[in-house]
C-alpha cells in the first residue's frame, strides 16, 4: 500500500472511532442532563401545533414534538432528532472535502467536525443551531456545486439547505446574506446567479419565510420586535472585545488560528470553492463580531459564529499540512480537550451533587437545575389541596419546566419581566397561557409556584409585593432550596378569594448575611451579622445554621437603619430594628472543612423559611 493510501487509511480509522466515541458519549449525556430552559418551552410549543412561534419558526418545536412521539416524553426523546442531525453533520462534511479536494482531506476535516467543540456538542440539546447547522453545510454544498456547473441537484439542494435555516432560525438570514456576497464576489458566483434555476431555489428558500412572517403580521411584528429591536441596545459598547478571547477559548486557541488562518489564505485561492469558503467563513464570523458591539450582551451569544467555522472547516485540512508536525499535533490535541471540557461540564450539570458544589459560583446552571425535585414538591402538595387545584408559575421557565415534568403544556403564567425578555409573552398570551391573577381565578383554589432566584435580588421586594396586587394576601410559603438555595422555589396554597380578604401582605422574608462573607475562613468561635425582615408581619426570631442543622439562635432587633432607606417600599413593623448577630462557639461538633452557613427565618405569621446558603471554610 502506498504512503498516501496508508495515511488516507488512518485518518478514516481516527474519524470513525472519534465519531463513534463522541456519538456514544452524547447518547448517554442526553439521557442524563436535566432539561435546559429554552428546550422545555420548546417542548411546549411542539404541544402546541403552530407554524411559527413567537421566538423561532416552526421547525425546533416540531422535531422535539416528533421525537417525543417517537421515544416518549424524556430528555432523550426531546433531544433524540437532534442528536441524530448532528451526528450526520460530519458525514456531509466528508462528502463535500472528497468532492472538492481530495479523501485524506475529507476524512481530516470531518474529525475536525466531530472535534469543533461548538459543532461537536450540537444535539446535547434540542436547540435550533442543530438544524440550522445543517442548512448551512447543505448551502455550502450547494454553492460549490453551482460553481462547477448549475445543475438540477445543485439547486434542490439549495432550496432544501435555504428552507430548513428560514424554518431554524431568524439568524440565519445572516448565512443567506452572507452567502449571496459571497457568490457576487465571484466570477463563477455571478454566473451561476444568473440561471434561473438558482433563482427559483432561491424563491423557494425565501418562501419558507412566509409562516414567520405571517406570524408577525398577525401578532404586530411581536417576534421581529423581539429579535432585531428589543433585545439588543443598538449602541456601540466595549464588550463586543470580548468576542476575540471567548471563542478563541470555545474554538480552542490554536483551531481558531488555524480557521481564520485559512480564511485569509483562501481567499485569493486558485480553486473557486476553496474562495467561495474563506469568503463564507470568514465573513460570518467577521460580521459576527462587529455585531458583537452592538447587540445584545445579556444573553448567551457564544455560538452565533458556529455557521462560519463550518464553512472554514473544509481549508483547515490543507492548512495544518503545511505546519509543522508538532503544531499540528497540539491543535488537534487542543481541539480534543475543548471538547473534553465542554462535555465534562455537561456531566457535571448532570450529577446533582456536582452541581450542589458549585451553588456560589459564576457558572452555577440554574437554567437546568431542580426541576425534577420542583415537581415532585408540586405533585406532593397538589395531594393535599382540592381536586380541582390548579398550578400557576410564576413565569415561563417555570411554567415549561413543570409542564414537561408533569406532562401537562398548559401551565398558566403570570406576567413577568422575563417572559417579555425572551419574546416569549406574545406566545403565552396567544396560548391563553397569561394570567392576570386572582380576578380570573375566582375562588378556586391555586398552587402558585415562584422562583424567587429568577429576580435580581434588589427587584425581589417589588416582586413579592407585586404578586401581593395579583393574587391576593400570600399564606406562609413552602420553600425550596435547591443546591443549597442557588435555585430557589416559594410554594404558595392559595385557598380562594374568600380566604382572610383584610389579611397584610406577609411577603416572603428578606435576609443578608454581611460577616463572614462567601467563601470566608473562619476560626470558632465566629459572629455571624447581618439583617432580615418580613413584610407585612416582621419576624418573631433568627436562627443559624451550618449545613442546614441549627447552631445558634441569633439576637435579632438590633438597629440597621439602613435596610428600609434601601428597600424603600418595605413596611416591616419591626424597621429599623431589623439586625441580628449571633455566635457560633466551640461547642458546636464542627471539624475543619467546609460548610453551608445559613438562616432560619421565623416570621410572626407562623411561617418558617430557610435562606440560602453561602459557604465558609472552618479551620
Amino acid at each position: 500500500m502506498r504512503e498516501g493510501d496508508v495515511r488516507t487509511d488512518r485518518a478514516r480509522r481516527t474519524f470513525v472511532a472519534l465519531w463513534t466515541a463522541v456519538l456514544l458519549l452524547k447518547l448517554v449525556l442526553a439521557t442524563q442532563l436535566p432539561l435546559f430552559v429554552d428546550e422545555a418551552f420548546y417542548w411546549q410549543e411542539g404541544q402546541h401545533p403552530g407554524w411559527a412561534y413567537s421566538d423561532l419558526p416552526g421547525l425546533t418545536a416540531w422535531l422535539i414534538r416528533l421525537g417525543v412521539e417517537l421515544a416518549g416524553n424524556s430528555e432523550f426523546g426531546v433531544r433524540l432528532p437532534f442528536l441524530l442531525i448532528a451526528a450526520a453533520l460530519p458525514w456531509w462534511m466528508v462528502k463535500l472535502v472528497a468532492r472538492e479536494f481530495d479523501e485524506r482531506h475529507a476524512w481530516l476535516a470531518g474529525s475536525a467536525t466531530v472535534l469543533l467543540p461548538l459543532a461537536g456538542t450540537l444535539g446535547l440539546l434540542a436547540l435550533p443551531d442543530v438544524p440550522m447547522a445543517l442548512a448551512t453545510l447543505l448551502c455550502i454544498d450547494a454553492g460549490a456545486r453551482l460553481l462547477r456547473k448549475v445543475e438540477y441537484d445543485a439547486t434542490l439542494l439549495l432550496a432544501l439547505g435555504l428552507a430548513i435555516g428560514a424554518l431554524s432560525h431568524y439568524r440565519f438570514i445572516a448565512v443567506v446574506g452572507v452567502g449571496i456576497v459571497a457568490l457576487l464576489c465571484l466570477p463563477d458566483g455571478r454566473r451561476a446567479l444568473r440561471d434561473p434555476r438558482v433563482w427559483i431555489a432561491i424563491a423557494f428558500g425565501a418562501a419558507a419565510w412566509a409562516p414567520l412572517l405571517a406570524w408577525n403580521l398577525d401578532n404586530a411584528e411581536a417576534g421581529l420586535r423581539f429579535q432585531l429591536v428589543d433585545r439588543h441596545p443598538w449602541s456601540l459598547h466595549p464588550e463586543g472585545l470580548l468576542f476575540l478571547p471567548t471563542q478563541f477559548m470555545l474554538v480552542t486557541p490554536l483551531l481558531f488560528v488555524a480557521l481564520m488562518w485559512a480564511a485569509w489564505r483562501s481567499r485569493r485561492d486558485e480553486h473557486p470553492a476553496a474562495r467561495l469558503f474563506a469568503l463564507l467563513g470568514g465573513l460570518v464570523v467577521l460580521g459576527f463580531f462587529a455585531l458583537g458591539f452592538f447587540a445584545d450582551t445579556e444573553r448567551v451569544s457564544f455560538h452565533w459564529p458556529l455557521p462560519g467555522y463550518l464553512a472554514l472547516l473544509p481549508l483547515l485540512p490543507a492548512l495544518l499540512d503545511a505546519w509543522p508536525r508538532w503544531l499540528r499535533r497540539a491543535t488537534w490535541a487542543l481541539a480534543a480537550l475543548g471538547l473534553g471540557v465542554l462535555c465534562a461540564y455537561y456531566m457535571a450539570v448532570s450529577v446533582p451533587a456536582v452541581r450542589a458544589q458549585s451553588a456560589a459560583l459564576k457558572w452555577y446552571p440554574s437554567n437546568f437545575a431542580g426541576w425534577t425535585v420542583l415537581a415532585d414538591a408540586v405533585e406532593e402538595m397538589r395531594a393535599g389541596m382540592p381536586a380541582d387545584t390548579r398550578v400557576v408559575a410564576d413565569n415561563f421557565k417555570i411554567g415549561a419546566e413543570l409542564g414537561f415534568s408533569l406532562g401537562d403544556p398548559r401551565i398558566a403564567v403570570l406576567d413577568h419581566p422575563l417572559n417579555r425578555a425572551h419574546g416569549r409573552a406574545p406566545q403565552l398570551q396567544l396560548w391563553g397561557l397569561q394570567t392576570r391573577g386572582r380576578d380570573e381565578w375566582g375562588d378556586a383554589p391555586v398552587l402558585l409556584v415562584v422562583g424567587a432566584s429568577d429576580v435580581q435580588y434588589r427587584q425581589l421586594l417589588r416582586r413579592y409585593h407585586a404578586l401581593c396586587e395579583r393574587v391576593g394576601p400570600l399564606p406562609p410559603p413552602r420553600v425550596l432550596n435547591i443546591d443549597h438555595g442557588a435555585q430557589r422555589f416559594l410554594l404558595f396554597a392559595l385557598e380562594g378569594a374568600g380566604r382572610g380578604p383584610d389579611r397584610p401582605c406577609a411577603t416572603p422574608a428578606l435576609a443578608w448575611i454581611d460577616a463572614p462573607v462567601a467563601g470566608a475562613a473562619v476560626r470558632r468561635p465566629f459572629e455571624v451579622r447581618g439583617w432580615a425582615f418580613k413584610d407585612g408581619v416582621g419576624l418573631e426570631r433568627v436562627e443559624v445554621t451550618l449545613d442546614g442543622e441549627v447552631v445558634a439562635e441569633a439576637e435579632y432587633g438590633h438597629s440597621a437603619s439602613g435596610v428600609a432607606d434601601y428597600w424603600e417600599i418595605s413596611n416591616d413593623p419591626e424597621h429599623p430594628n431589623v439586625g441580628f448577630r449571633a455566635t457560633v462557639d466551640d461547642a458546636i461538633p464542627a471539624r475543619p472543612g467546609l460548610y453551608w452557613l445559613g438562616l432560619r427565618l421565623h416570621g410572626r405569621d407562623g411561617s418558617v423559611e430557610q435562606w440560602h446558603e453561602q459557604p465558609v471554610t472552618i479551620r
